[in-house]
């Protein structure tokens, strides 16, 4: 279907230029969208004075404000197991010992739906509001990818596939390797393949009907998250997973 309002489409591609990166300038958003400079400049103080975005005074760079916080509520109040995995976050966290992330799909992406860490409660940190990755690079990414729909894969490969790291899988083959593996043992491993030095383990959460609503994960180092650890959390999570699914 055609953009009908194309300088809404237009403002929403600025907009959306932070859900990858921030800050950002005028003249990084102008040459990756190929716009004009006084057009992009127009359309990001728009967004600073409704507080969608704020502006540093001494570089000028923009990021995200607290503006945008509204919609990221929004996006939690959408999805009716939130507050259900919630509670079974916190015991997971105090029983492992480590910080629990949620995570729901949002098109080829992952969005931080919450963070849970040992006995502190809940918390975002500035980084985590509104934070998306790629699914191919992450573990609760691939684990909700290995449960996706037929024709699937096909699709996301239709758009460039990043390799963030020399581990990144980036061959349409190889992730269907993988994605096969994922589903035969119930986890996946983000073996240092969106950041180096980091190592996460991640469970997909599903709806009754089959459907893949999210997915928790465990991040560490290499060090920290050796083979029988990540077996271990991945164990556990597959557990209050479980039980995530019998409630919804």
């Amino acid at each position: 279907m055609p953009v009908k309002v194309k300088s809404l489409k237009k403002s929403l591609d600025v907009l959306s230029c932070f859900a990858e990166k921030q800050p950002m300038g005028v003249s990084e958003i102008s040459e990756k969208l190929g716009l004009n400079k006084s057009n992009v400049y127009d359309i990001l103080q728009t967004f600073v004075e409704m507080d969608y975005l704020d502006q540093d005074r001494e570089t000028g760079k923009y990021s995200l404000g607290l503006g945008i916080l509204k919609f990221s509520r929004a996006v939690g109040n959408k999805y009716n197991f939130h507050n259900i995995a919630l509670e079974y976050m916190k015991v997971l966290s105090d029983e492992v010992e480590e910080t629990i992330y949620l995570t729901v799909p949002m098109q080829r992406r992952i969005y931080y739906l919450e963070v849970i860490r040992p006995s502190q409660g809940r918390y975002l940190t500035g980084a985590m509001r509104a934070a998306t990755d790629y699914m191919h690079v992450t573990s609760c990414g691939k684990a909700m990818m290995a449960y996706m729909p037929e024709g699937f894969l096909d699709n996301y490969f239709k758009k460039p596939v990043i390799a963030y790291t020399k581990n990144s899988i980036t061959d349409k083959d190889a992730l269907r390797e993988e994605l096969r593996r994922i589903r035969a043992r119930g986890y996946a491993v983000d073996n240092m393949e969106n950041s180096e030095n980091i190592k996460c383990v991640g469970v997909p959460i599903k709806a009754r009907n089959g459907t893949v609503v999210g997915a928790l994960s465990i991040s560490g180092s290499p060090e920290k998250l050796t083979d029988e650890r990540i077996l271990f959390l991945a164990n556990k999570m597959k557990e209050y997973a479980f039980q995530i699914e019998e409630v919804l």
